[in-house]
């Protein structure tokens, strides 16, 4: 492989702006703090956003195409540097996509959800971010890494019709579930590829050798899964016929995780919150199985077992070392960071078993869950802060 980064070049650019990885972690995650600071004042009736006349909506947008998207973006555009060898964006295009996706966030609790300019910026940052991906896998044909790229396309898309069908609830909650699919999806297929690798690096042990059937199968359950509740409506995604495949996708995942060791890593966070994380999406899948059983499970407690688990935990584990590993510093979770872990997985399981078996108490979960998120966000954004501000600690590029 080529030198693909210019050292005096790069030096002339501020630090912040010299990966994907860098704005897009620190800011995605501050952003999380915030929204979930908001939608906690919302609730308890602590404060009123002007512009916000429907706040479940801007909740579940805000967490799903403001954070979630923004930290996937800066993974996949920090990833297909080594995918390709080609530079990654940097710069003052990756500084004007991070605007594009913050102005949105910024302005929409004032100017309100009704304003087509902000929903127009909002659906801007996404295809341009798709175009900085497939630019530099199309010219190295990394055909296998293509599809993130209409998988951008398709997250647009659903952010165009969660801003069109805002005030349509059951319209609104079918759409938020799909994205959530969609990202645990991305969840299933990335983690795949990294997880049995960085447990065998980090535990010392051979990697675990994928079983090929196992690992289409289980995937391609997930991907129609996600399929079929993109074109069909709530009552056949949720209907006993879909019961088989909800069960049959969760043993597979179940068994796929298994064979990559989950025990070995007790001792390291690193390793253990990934392997946690993940273990939320066949806990998801089943509970969407017991939902389409006829058992008093909600859809609620379901889509939160995958987006405050699988996604909350999963991304805050994923960018902890990244971040580390590209920042040219030693894999190692602090105490902190540690303690981020843990209240990220009780934040999950506040926000699901709390409303679900002690129902009275439904507010206090959410309340519980929502400060545990921002908790443990907030303190990656303090440890993090001057890792992803600052040059690479052994001076190379990036």
């Amino acid at each position: 492989m080529h030198q693909i980064l210019d050292s005096h070049k790069e030096e002339q650019i501020v630090p912040l702006f010299r990966l994907g990885f860098r704005p897009f972690f620190l800011l995605g995650a501050l952003f999380s703090c915030l929204a979930m600071l908001g939608w906690l004042g919302q609730l308890n009736g602590w404060l009123r956003l002007p512009g916000i006349a429907n706040p479940i909506w801007w909740h579940g947008h805000e967490m799903l195409f403001g954070f979630c998207a923004a930290i996937v973006v800066g993974f996949l555009l920090t990833a297909v540097q080594n995918w390709t060898a080609h530079p990654g964006v940097r710069s003052w295009p990756l500084a004007l996509v991070v605007g594009l996706w913050a102005v949105p966030r910024c302005l929409l609790p004032w100017l309100g959800e009704g304003s087509h300019i902000l929903m127009a910026l909002d659906l801007v940052w996404l295809p341009l971010c798709a175009w900085f991906l497939a630019r530099p896998i199309m010219v190295t044909r990394q055909w296998r890494n293509l599809f993130f790229v209409p998988l951008l396309l398709v997250l647009t898309l659903l952010n165009g019709a969660s801003w069109l069908w805002r005030d349509d609830g059951a319209m609104l909650e079918h759409l938020l579930i799909t994205t959530v699919l969609l990202f645990s999806t991305l969840i299933a297929v990335m983690g795949g590829r990294v997880i049995p690798f960085f447990t065998a690096r980090g535990t010392g042990q051979e990697k675990a050798a994928p079983l090929p059937w196992l690992e289409r199968g289980a995937l391609a359950a997930l991907w129609l899964i996600m399929l079929l509740w993109l074109l069909l409506p709530t009552p056949w995604t949720t209907s006993l016929y879909m019961l088989p495949l909800y069960i049959v996708a969760a043993l597979l995942h179940l068994w796929r995780q298994l064979r990559w060791r989950p025990l070995t890593t007790l001792t390291h966070p690193l390793l253990w919150s990934l392997h946690l994380a993940y273990l939320f999406i066949p806990l998801g899948l089943l509970a969407l199985a017991a939902q389409a059983a006829g058992w008093p499970i909600t859809l609620s407690l379901a889509s939160h077992l995958f987006s405050a688990g699988s996604m909350g935990a999963m991304i805050l584990g994923m960018i902890a070392r990244v971040s580390l590993g590209h920042s040219g510093r030693a894999l190692q979770a602090g105490r902190r960071i540690t303690l981020a872990f843990v209240l990220i997985i009780l934040a999950a399981v506040m926000r699901t078993l709390i409303p679900q078996f002690w129902p009275a108490f439904t507010l206090d979960g959410w309340n519980l869950s929502g400060w545990s998120w921002i908790a443990a966000y907030g303190l990656f954004v303090w440890v993090y802060t001057p890792i992803l501000t600052r040059p690479r600690a052994d001076g190379r590029p990036g």
